[in-house]
């Protein structure tokens, strides 16, 4: 199932963030190489963590991490705008209609489903909070996962080559890319909006705008 979860609540859900973070630093440390921070419990976090993100996390049927992402809205301090303005030609890109999306993450065994299921939650923050797009950094690994899942980003800029190859994207999320991804994560809109309902409740924009 889908979790939504700030910040600020993470320790109340104790073992599904470890399991998180730990997860981070196993696929961005160890399996890709990335010059980021793991600290003595074996967690991967960042400046970004302290800002009080929204994270979307699958939660296993045991209870521990499948997979995750983090997003914050553009209006304060973001990666995209800190690290990646040589892809977007110097322009910042700050809305209160879209917000960035980050640290993409699957624990090891997760597949298809769960990348699908992550996009179509995204997908439920947009519709429910209003907002447009999501932007993102995202390497050249990912161009596949995207576009098997049905979502694929309008690109605004890219850098390097190979491997080595980064992009900033911009996403939408269309009622037909919605029921896609849905079809894709095999997850019912229905069941998708009840998990988002579960976790928000009440007026989701005004939630929002509190965050």
């Amino acid at each position: 199932m889908i979790r939504y979860i700030y910040g600020d609540e993470l320790l109340k859900h104790e073992r599904l963030a470890q399991g998180m973070f730990r997860d981070r630093a196993e696929q961005f440390k160890r399996r890709q190489g990335w010059d980021v921070t793991v600290d003595t419990n074996g967690e991967e976090r960042d400046d970004y963590d302290a800002l009080n993100p929204l994270y979307v996390i699958w939660e296993r049927p045991d209870g521990t991490h499948g997979g995750s992402m983090r997003f914050l809205p553009t209006v304060g301090q973001t990666m995209v705008n800190d690290h990646f303005l040589h892809l977007t030609e110097g322009v910042r890109i700050a809305s209160p209609v879209i917000w960035e999306c980050t640290r993409f993450c699957l624990a090891p065994g997760g597949g298809a489903r769960v990348s699908a299921a992550l996009m179509l939650a995204g997908g439920e923050i947009m519709r429910n909070f209003g907002i447009e797009h999501f932007v993102g950094v995202f390497d050249r690994r990912m161009v596949h996962i995207y576009r098997a899942i049905g979502a694929s980003p309008e690109v605004l800029g890219t850098s390097g080559t190979g491997p080595d190859q980064i992009s900033v994207g911009l996403w939408a999320f269309s009622e037909s890319a919605r029921r896609k991804v849905a079809r894709q994560a095999g997850v019912s809109e229905l069941i998708s909006d009840h998990w988002f309902r579960r976790s928000f409740g009440g007026n989701s924009i005004e939630l929002a705008l509190s965050a």
